[in-house]
């Protein structure tokens, strides 16, 4: 018999799911060279909002072909605002930021971090998700990642280099809150979470966008955007954004939550590679031991290749 300590074992991947995830972590991995290719041209605060305005209308198109309805609960409108702002906003404002003045490469590999912040906020924030000895290993290793990348001068003269590794970093954090707030979903249809939580975002984010920066054209504010920039905010919107977030709910809903979280390992690494074979990057030795730190330790926070070794036993 099961006690209560025992965890559920994983549901099992199937060939479709493992061909879905690494169609996923390229898809979010792409986000952020499309990322720095809007940013180049297009204010960082523009490229989320459009991101966001694009895809969320994407979403509120698709939700009748999956018989999804939005609640009009006004708890529910309420949370995936809060949702949208700790998912969206903050991290997306952050990342954008972060790349005027970093590459593509270094910011998904930084943005690998959000797995350690989840642990710790879990351990901290709620009852249940504990952190273990292979947990604290595995946040022990990807600190020293992260410290490794980034350098151990980084705190002499801040400059705009090192401020956007720490926007990242933040986005991360805030991806972190996201996760232990998005506990409270679990009875929610995931299609209409996405749709929510996007469109929220957008009525946020519009205000701010149309008091700052009028969108292109519009009274001559700014200019019109290189076709490259735009096709990169339609390339973030449609395929990093709406087609993920169907993409990541269809893995979720037949695999489970523990087997989505393998995207994470994959995610950096295609990151890295797209920014190198598009965009010509190149990372510095200690940049590439970072990487290999920060997947050490995602592996042993997720605990099952070091069993698959024979280096741990299940709980």
């Amino acid at each position: 018999m099961r006690t209560s300590h025992s965890p559920d074992p994983a549901p099992l991947m199937g060939p479709v799911e493992w061909l879905l995830l690494f169609t996923l972590s390229v898809l979010w991995g792409g986000s952020f060279l499309f990322a720095k290719m809007a940013v180049t041209h297009v204010p960082p605060l523009v490229v989320v909002w459009a991101r966001v305005l694009i895809a969320a209308s994407l979403l509120l198109a698709l939700l009748p072909a999956f018989g999804v309805k939005l609640p009009r609960d006004g708890r529910f409108w309420r949370d995936v605002a809060i949702m949208g702002v700790l998912n969206n906003v903050i991290p997306f404002a952050l990342i954008f930021w972060g790349q005027v003045h970093i590459g593509a490469g270094l910011a998904s590999i930084l943005n690998a971090t959000v797995p350690f912040f989840t642990v710790l906020l879990a351990h901290l924030l709620t009852g249940d998700e504990r952190l273990s000895g292979g947990k604290l290993v595995g946040l022990a290793i990807g600190i020293a990642g992260v410290t490794a990348m980034i350098g151990p001068d980084a705190l002499e003269g801040l400059g705009g280099a090192t401020l956007a590794q720490f926007a990242i970093l933040g986005a991360a954090l805030s991806y972190g809150f996201a996760n232990i707030f998005g506990r409270r979903f679990k009875a929610r249809p995931p299609m209409a979470l996405a749709a929510g939580q996007l469109s929220m975002s957008t009525l946020i984010l519009t205000p701010v966008i149309l008091a700052t920066q009028v969108p292109w054209g519009f009274l001559g504010a700014l200019a019109m955007p290189p076709m490259q920039a735009v096709g990169a905010i339609l390339a973030l919107a449609v395929l990093s954004t709406a087609l993920a977030y169907v993409i990541f709910f269809r893995i979720l809903g037949k695999a489970g939550a523990t087997n989505i979280a393998l995207v994470t390992f994959l995610v950096p690494a295609s990151g890295v590679l797209l920014g190198a074979l598009v965009l010509g990057e190149r990372l510095e030795a200690r940049q590439l031991l970072g990487l290999a730190a920060i997947l050490c330790g995602l592996a042993a926070i997720d605990g099952r290749l070091l069993r698959r070794l024979g280096l741990t036993r299940p709980a």
